[in-house]
């Protein structure tokens, strides 16, 4: 990003001559907005993919994996995504820095499209016995593979399309399709399991969630081959002959390593505030099914409209500005707020609580789309976007292996909020000891974006 000079003594003093105001062109205009569209619909249906196997596999699990080691076999078909996702961009990351980044958004749309379709046509455990399970497994690695390549590509791409003053407010757009996605997918099963009996759901009602983010992968591919194109003022000057590697070092390198601890603790905060809640309201808030679905959507809807609210905050603060100063409150607020959900006795102050534990934590996500990409030039912007994004998704995640340990020792309460804690401190550093960007930072080599 190329730095901003301040003018000399003879320019500060000098009237500038007169110009003539240009127009907007409407070909730029019109592409802006397409490539912001695709940003925006594209993480949406990358979403509704990652949340497919915990929430619409979850009823039929039994009947697919067996019932011996069925937790194992949950988990490990989760985490098969999540190793994809880092892979997916390390591959693709370079793969867009090179051939540009419609051409591979629509390649990866393509690869997910296919793999979510060939899970929804998997044999029944009844045909093939294990290899019901195993399947499954290598697909899911294959969609995590192109869903990690997708955000190399796509979200990079809108925020390259996106003016200065906007960018915080499409990031925030961009990001808040996460929830929407999930709660896309809750309403969805929810619905089938009523209309269709958990039975028939078990035995092939599953396979319509994944017939649906399939043909949604279609269209968007159909929308980025009809609508969208590379930002000509966003063109790498030089293309970068290894950008992985490139990426890794000098000031690319020393970027991202500050990014990857600030967005290991934002996974953590989605991993305690999302994942171990879920499933602690009901071990120890002794909330029903039905309860638990009620509050964890009014939390999602709130920290959903928090994060186009974040997103467009940090456009006046500053990036790194919002994320410490973020970063600090969440570490005092968010752990306190999780103690005390455990606390109530009535049920409005519970939801109530639970919202604010979700817009302390997870709304954090508002400004990362433009945070990462205004970090990188354009000859490297995707890998380094992809592997700051992807690769600290996998400590995180690891959390049912050491969240149990610290459990046994503090209790199950206590060590959430202190790993809630944990999460501010590394989101606050990530950010205190990352290069500043701002709102201001160029990503278009000095030229409008036009949206």
């Amino acid at each position: 990003m190329s730095p901003r000079t301040a003018p000399s003594a003879s320019t500060a003093t000098t009237p500038m001559p007169a110009t003539t105001p240009t127009r907007p062109d409407p070909a730029r205009t019109g592409a802006a907005r397409s490539a912001v569209r695709g940003g925006v619909l594209g993480n949406y249906v990358d979403q509704f993919d990652i949340f497919l196997p915990l929430i619409a596999l979850a009823p039929a699990a039994a009947r697919l994996y067996g019932r011996e080691n069925l937790t194992a076999a949950i988990g490990l078909v989760f985490i098969s995504t999540l190793v994809g996702r880092p892979v997916g961009s390390a591959v693709f990351g370079p793969v867009a820095d090179r051939i540009g980044r419609t051409a591979t958004t629509k390649l990866t749309m393509t690869g997910l499209a296919v793999t979510t379709a060939l899970i929804a046509l998997v044999p029944g455990r009844e045909l093939v016995g294990a290899g019901t399970f195993y399947a499954i497994l290598g697909l899911r690695f294959l969609s995590g593979v192109f869903i990690g390549g997708g955000y190399t590509s796509a979200v990079p791409l809108a925020i390259e399309w996106t003016s200065e003053r906007r960018r915080g407010l499409v990031s925030g757009l961009i990001m808040w399709m996460s929830p929407w996605a999930n709660a896309t997918i809750a309403a969805l099963v929810f619905v089938m399991l009523r209309l269709l009996g958990p039975e028939t759901y078990s035995a092939w009602g599953w396979r319509i969630p994944f017939a649906m983010g399939a043909s949604m992968a279609l269209a968007m591919l159909a929308f980025y081959h009809r609508h969208v194109s590379d930002n000509p003022d966003a063109a790498p000057r030089v293309r970068a002959s290894r950008p992985l590697t490139d990426v890794l070092r000098g000031s690319n390198g020393r970027s991202l390593r500050h990014l990857f601890v600030l967005m290991t603790g934002l996974w953590l905060f989605t991993d305690m505030a999302v994942a171990v809640l879920t499933g602690q309201l009901k071990t120890l808030a002794h909330l029903t099914d039905q309860r638990v679905t009620f509050t964890m959507l009014c939390a999602t809807a709130a920290s959903a409209l928090a994060m186009v609210a974040c997103g467009q905050l940090s456009t006046f603060t500053g990036r790194r500005a919002f994320f410490v100063g973020f970063g600090v409150v969440a570490a005092v607020v968010a752990p306190a707020t999780y103690l005390a959900i455990f606390q109530q006795r009535t049920p409005i102050s519970l939801v109530l609580l639970v919202v604010l534990l979700e817009v302390t934590t997870v709304s954090v996500y508002g400004p990362v789309a433009a945070y990462l990409t205004e970090h990188f030039p354009p000859d490297v912007r995707s890998s380094g976007y992809g592997l700051a994004y992807s690769l600290s998704i996998v400590l995180p995640a690891l959390y049912p292996y050491y969240l149990p340990p610290l459990q046994h020792v503090v209790g199950a309460e206590p060590a959430v909020a202190a790993v809630l804690a944990l999460a501010g401190i590394l989101t606050a550093l990530g950010a205190a000891g990352a290069p500043a960007t701002g709102a201001a930072a160029d990503v278009t080599n000095g030229r409008p974006a036009g949206a």
